[in-house]
Formats: C-alpha cells, structure tokens, sequence
C-alpha cells in the first residue's frame, strides 16, 4: 500500500516549490501571448525584439501593465518604453 502525503500549502519542499515556479512560468506565458494577441488583433506590428522581450517577461505584474496598455498603445515599443524609458542605442 503507497503512502499518499501532501506536500502543500506552505510546507515549502522541494515539490511545493517546483509546482509554484511552473505555476508561475505558465501564468507569465499566458499574459505575455495575450499581450500579443491584442497588438495583433488591433494590426500592430510587433518587431522581433519587442516580442522577444515580451515573451521573455517574467514579472506578472508588468504583463499585467503590459497588458492593460496593449488596447490603448499606437505602437507596441509603447509598451516598453513607458516603463523602462528610451533604452540606450535605440
């Protein structure tokens, strides 16, 4: 007879903290294609770099920001350059 245990919440082993990071992970994907779909939806053009870096995104909150502002923005470098400023070189 296997022995069923719970390894959540709180209990912070190696499983909870595995799960929490995949969680996580699958969170920010699902807001960063979402970010797109709107630009695209909308026929903004997204250059390579800006997707990269959106697909890139680990923070949820600034997806969520991201998110929030793909239905306003005239172009999807908007995005960006809100919450980092102009980056050097561009």
């Amino acid at each position: 007879m296997a022995v069923v245990g719970t390894y959540f919440p709180g209990r912070g082993t190696l499983i909870e903290q595995t799960f929490l990071k995949g969680q996580a992970h699958g969170e920010a994907a699902g807001l960063a294609e979402g970010v797109l779909r709107i630009l695209e939806h909308r026929g903004i053009a997204v250059r390579s770099e800006t997707r990269r870096r959106i697909n890139e995104c680990a923070y949820r909150d600034t997806l969520r920001h991201w998110l929030d502002r793909a239905f306003t923005v005239s172009q999807a470098d908007e995005l960006l350059d809100e919450l980092f400023g102009e980056e050097p070189g561009r």
